[in-house]
């Protein structure tokens, strides 16, 4: 399990859901947390951190239930959304040679992964996702789009990869503000821990440091 950094702003420590609310009513989650793990309570709807960023580096570790009778999107199925907008796919698709823009670490809908790095079911796995919000202008049309870097199990699976903009069941369109993390209900009893994220400057210096 990996460390915060002192930097990270922590949504979920295994101690409680108190920087989570649901998506539908804004009321505080009810998912269930036992032994320092979250496990989705079906049916009780989305949650979204009471916490926003713009570029960030964002970590979290999920395990998979075993269902070996499901099949395609039926299998262990959630999402992250980044901002509540992008959605970086959540399912068993561990072993399936040619990973799909369905399948476990897909920018869902857009983007297949470069490789398949899922691990069995009941395993737990690490998402560190380097994000780029997209930038708009005064105006606020898009002048640039989201990017997403995204290491699956420490496999790099996105590389500074454009997204097409926000993808299905996103929050909402407004790309130019910042946007909590949500993590999805889709009726199948994920868990997840050590959620935190590190918020990224925009720029960096266009000087020379101290000579």
């Amino acid at each position: 399990m990996s460390q915060a950094p002192e930097n990270a702003v922590v949504l979920f420590d295994g101690g409680d859901l108190s920087r989570w609310r649901h998506r539908r009513d804004g009321q505080p989650a009810k998912w269930s947390v036992a032994d320092g793990v979250v496990t989705v309570v079906a049916g009780t709807g989305d949650i979204v951190s009471t916490e926003t960023f713009t570029d960030a580096h964002i970590h979290l570790e999920f395990r998979l239930p075993d269902m070996p009778d499901a099949k395609g999107q039926g299998k262990a199925n959630s999402g992250v959304y980044l901002q509540a907008r992008y959605e970086i796919q959540v399912l068993d698709s561990h072993g399936w040679k040619v990973p799909g823009k369905g399948d476990c670490g897909a920018v869902y809908d857009q983007f297949a992964p470069l490789v398949n790095a899922c691990l069995p079911a009941l395993h737990w796995q690490t998402y560190d996702i380097v994000f780029r919000a997209a930038r708009v202008d005064a105006a606020g049309q898009v002048q640039e789009h989201a990017r997403v870097t995204l290491l699956h199990n420490g496999v790099v699976i996105h590389n500074n990869l454009v997204v097409k903009g926000p993808t299905g069941g996103a929050i909402d369109q407004k790309v130019g503000e910042p946007g909590p993390l949500l993590l999805q209900d889709h009726s199948n009893p994920m868990q997840f821990r050590n959620v935190w994220f590190v918020r990224l400057p925009a720029t960096g210096s266009d000087q020379y440091g101290p000579s």
